[in-house]
């Protein structure tokens, strides 16, 4: 077996000498005697090298994930169109109206009750229970959909079912 100088190893392969010095240290080519190669073992563990990568990276399985990623936002596209997939955006768009509905609706109720909680002479358990009537109706009203996440306070009179 004739043995080759990393030039002409590097000839041999297009790279430069120093290139197949750092090959030979990452363990692609193998040095036979110091500085010299087998010309034919270096030249077929070089394209086994190309053809599965840098070490990490082969080129059909990053086509493969490049497939998976398209195909994976097609299929998020499509769930968007059909209204099962929301942006970022609308969710806290639908959720800052949800939030100001609410205090909108908690806020109104001392203007609601003062009036008819000062009339019942510090009766604590009529009061306790007029307030906790008025929460649970405001809460009750919210649990629809439709109503607490109405930027405007005109879908709250609308009934379900």
């Amino acid at each position: 077996m004739k043995l080759y100088t990393s030039n002409v190893v590097a000839d041999w392969l297009a790279v430069t000498p120093r290139r197949v010095r750092q090959l030979r240290d990452e363990g692609v080519l193998v040095e036979k005697a110091s500085g010299l190669y087998d010309l034919q073992s270096s030249v077929v563990r070089y394209i086994s090298y190309l053809r599965h990568g840098s070490g990490n990276t082969n080129l059909n399985d990053e086509r493969a994930k490049l497939t998976r990623a398209k195909r994976k936002a097609a299929d998020m596209e499509n769930e968007v169109r059909r209204g099962n997939l929301h942006s970022t955006a609308d969710i806290e768009k639908g959720l800052a109206a949800l939030c100001l509905n609410m205090r909108g609706r908690f806020s109104s109720l001392p203007a609601k009750l003062s009036g008819e909680l000062s009339q019942m002479g510090g009766n604590q358990a009529g009061i306790h229970d007029k307030l906790k009537t008025a929460i649970d109706e405001t809460l009750e009203e919210l649990s629809r959909f439709h109503v607490a996440f109405a930027v405007k306070g005109g879908d709250d009179e609308e009934e379900d079912e």
